[in-house]
């Protein structure tokens, strides 16, 4: 009977201690980076003001200065935990990256009107007729000259060599009106001049003309069979940087497009006025569109890929954190091992088992965090402003940047000192349970 009662009260405190690791988990990764700082304060002020922490700070002293002559074991926590938060920190900055680059294209006060049913530009299509009853509502801004600021534009698709590899990639190729630069305030030209309208120029997104070949200011290209001058380089800090512009009714006859384009964009005399065009362009039976702010439709443009990469991205990460927090118990278990005497002879002078398990986790802990700092170090230098490309909703390449933010490198820490947590958990509690006699039996 008594037996069954100390098993029962085993079961208890180990379901105890698994509800605890839990939560503290849940804790860790949920807090922002700020609250840290404010839950170690009770930690620090229990290391200092209490008997029991002054003995854990002490015995974590001793488990510190025992690091270099177990420095390969040691190591093999630093780097697992520091690969995990790199490669982590990585793919969520790649995340980061491309969705910035496709939402700072967008804002409240502009609308982009597709056919009815198109999820994206390139299988919309727009007659003359449409474009105009678009441009004409009166939540439309006008120029001072009384004419709508809205631009059709049309866009198809060109074929471009990589620079690293040589091979032909998408690239989307836009056709627009005189009105496209008052939609995109933030567009300005780095080299060379804007296309003439009527000619065959083309002007060239600074992201396209750092990732494709044969397309700086001066170069000529031979698209669907016809010559094209490039003339100008220009930057907007949006997707449309990896663009290639040309006049709309250039492009068109060109493309065998007609006068048809794939959306028509328009800027809208407030935010609020939104609902209202929306509203006019729903109940008017001449038109069968589907109409978004521009910022609402580039998120949306970004949020599938962004959320692929984000859970592939964890995804990985988890499965990595497995074998770091494997790394890191076998670490801390011989750890442990190998200070069976020490740990003995503090008990036997009177260190009770808190001060013991606390020293072994605080141990673990400041392992994982410099593995967690190793690894969003290394992630920061090499991936911040990484330029990389990837295919858009437009089965186009965006070229974009890598976004390695504080929040991300937070994030990775918070990883880190997770994995510190689960893996020195155990080796504390052996610590902790271990036989004063047998200890003292190793000296």
């Amino acid at each position: 009977m008594a037996q069954r009662r100390n098993r029962g009260i085993e079961m208890a405190v180990w379901l105890g201690i698994w509800v605890l690791v839990i939560g503290a988990l849940a804790l860790l990764l949920s807090v922002p980076g700020w609250v840290l700082p404010l839950l170690l304060l009770p930690l620090a002020a229990w290391l200092a003001g209490t008997r029991t922490g002054r003995q854990a700070w002490s015995a974590t002293q001793v488990g510190i200065s025992t690091i270099p002559r177990r420095l390969g074991s040691s190591s093999v926590v630093v780097v697992g935990i520091a690969g995990v938060v790199g490669v982590l920190v990585a793919l969520l900055a790649m995340a980061a990256g491309f969705q910035a680059t496709l939402r700072q294209g967008g804002s409240d006060d502009t609308a982009i009107v597709l056919r009815a049913g198109a999820q994206t530009e390139l299988n919309s299509v727009l007659d003359h007729d449409t474009v105009v009853l678009v441009s004409q509502q009166p939540q439309v801004q006008q120029t001072t000259g009384g004419r709508p600021i809205a631009s059709s534009e049309l866009v198809v698709v060109a074929a471009l060599p990589k620079r690293s590899t040589g091979l032909d990639a998408n690239v989307e190729m836009r056709g627009v009106g005189e009105r496209a630069w008052d939609l995109r305030p933030r567009l300005r030209m780095v080299a060379g001049r804007r296309f003439t309208a009527g000619l065959r120029e083309l002007i060239v997104g600074k992201r396209a003309q750092e990732e494709f070949a044969g397309v700086s200011v001066g170069s000529v290209l031979k698209l669907n069979g016809q010559l094209w001058q490039v003339v100008g380089e220009f930057e907007a800090g949006d997707a449309s940087d990896s663009d290639l512009w040309g006049d709309v009714d250039v492009v068109g006859p060109t493309y065998r497009r007609g006068g048809s384009s794939t959306s028509v964009t328009v800027k809208l005399t407030s935010a609020s006025a939104f609902q209202a065009f929306k509203a006019a362009l729903a109940t008017d039976p001449r038109l069968k569109v589907d109409v978004k702010t521009t910022r609402d439709y580039f998120s949306e443009q970004s949020a599938q890929l962004t959320k692929l990469i984000t859970v592939l991205g964890t995804a990985i990460g988890l499965i990595m954190a497995i074998g770091a927090v494997f790394g890191a118990l076998n670490s801390m278990y011989a750890a442990v091992a190998s200070r069976t005497r020490e740990i003995a002879t503090l008990r036997a002078v009177g260190f009770r088992a808190t001060p013991v398990v606390v020293s072994v986790m605080l141990e673990t802990m400041l392992l994982a965090l410099l593995g967690g700092v190793l690894g969003a170090a290394v992630a920061w230098m090499l991936f911040d402003n990484y330029t990389a490309s990837t295919l858009g909703a437009n089965f186009t390449q965006i070229v974009f940047a890598f976004q390695v933010s504080p929040e991300l490198l937070w994030r990775g820490l918070k990883w880190a000192l997770a994995m510190g947590l689960l893996g020195g958990l155990f080796p504390a509690l052996r610590a902790a349970r271990m036989s004063v006699t047998e200890g003292l039996r190793e000296l």
